[in-house]
């Protein structure tokens, strides 16, 4: 019997394929109606927020490249009509990785000017090693940038996309629709859990809080609350949620004053202790919300 060798490194790749083919038929995109007219999608990575206006669909994030299909027939549940604007709320791939599978003759990506300079230097690295094409790498980048904040008017609809300072990012916008009372705020909120908060990528722990801080005086009471990932939320989560990083925040300052290194920061346990129940359970532990803010506060 003649033997069939199948070559180690063929092997690894047809393993991957069929690993990350099984894990996209895993994911579904589920819908949420948070009002008249926005609704939020989970799936894999960042959340979604879809808002259909009189004529057009404004998209927030995409996820990944691998689930857009399965992205476009979810929002073709919702409604037929075009996306004509994207906006990417920063410039992770798991909010900005279906950017060219999105990005038609119809739709326009929008994103703060940050966003663009670090996908740009990102994605050329990709380019020069061959490992995308030019039409890939442009499709992937905002079109449309800006430095503060940018205004859409659809119908009765008022759309305010504005900058947030050295959150998450550098780059992090919020968007509220003002009559459908929604707000997504991409990564400056993770609901239910501790924050990555980006530091090689100009993110830092005061920024953070500073976020929401802006948040919370443009919201009510009444508003529905998009966060980057986790469940929709409201004003008084993100009340808690704020107090929280407040807290810890204070905790690291005394410690950082008193000259204490990091090990030993992370080494008082006390500090994460009151909340470790409720948003310790992602993937962001204790130990390491308590490095951002050391890290943070140092400088």
């Amino acid at each position: 019997m003649q033997k069939i060798y199948f070559p180690i490194v063929h092997l690894f790749f047809f393993l991957a394929s069929t690993i990350l083919t099984a894990q996209n038929d895993e994911v579904v995109i589920k819908i949420d109606k948070l009002s008249n007219d926005v609704y939020m999608l989970t799936g894999q990575g960042g959340n979604i927020g879809i808002y259909v206006g009189e004529s057009h669909v404004y998209m927030i994030d995409d996820q990944f490249d691998r689930l857009s299909d399965k992205i476009n027939a979810a929002i073709k549940t919702i409604t037929d009509k075009p996306i004509s604007v994207l906006v990417n709320t920063h410039m992770h791939g798991d909010h900005t990785g279906g950017n060219a599978k999105f990005n038609t003759n119809n739709t326009t990506v929008v994103a703060h000017t940050n966003v663009r300079k670090r996908m740009q230097a990102n994605l050329k690295k990709d380019l020069d090693a061959n490992k995308i094409d030019a039409e890939h790498y442009e499709k992937m980048l905002p079109e449309v940038t800006f430095s503060d904040d940018i205004t859409f008017y659809d119908g009765d609809e008022t759309i305010m996309v504005f900058h947030v300072h050295n959150a998450h990012t550098d780059g992090d916008v919020m968007i509220y629709f003002l009559n459908n009372n929604v707000i997504h705020m991409g990564d400056t909120y993770f609901a239910g859990r501790f924050p990555y908060i980006d530091l090689n990528n100009g993110g830092n722990a005061e920024g953070y809080i500073n976020a929401h801080k802006k948040a919370l005086l443009v919201i009510n009471d009444e508003t529905k609350i998009i966060p980057g990932h986790g469940s929709s939320s409201n004003k008084k989560e993100l009340e808690i949620y704020m107090t929280m990083l407040a807290d810890i925040k204070i905790k690291v300052l005394a410690d950082v004053d008193a000259g204490k290194t990091l090990a030993q920061v992370q080494a008082n346990a006390s500090i994460t202790a009151p909340y470790n129940e409720t948003y310790g359970g992602g993937f962001i532990s204790s130990k390491r919300i308590l490095e951002f803010f050391y890290k943070s506060l140092k400088k």
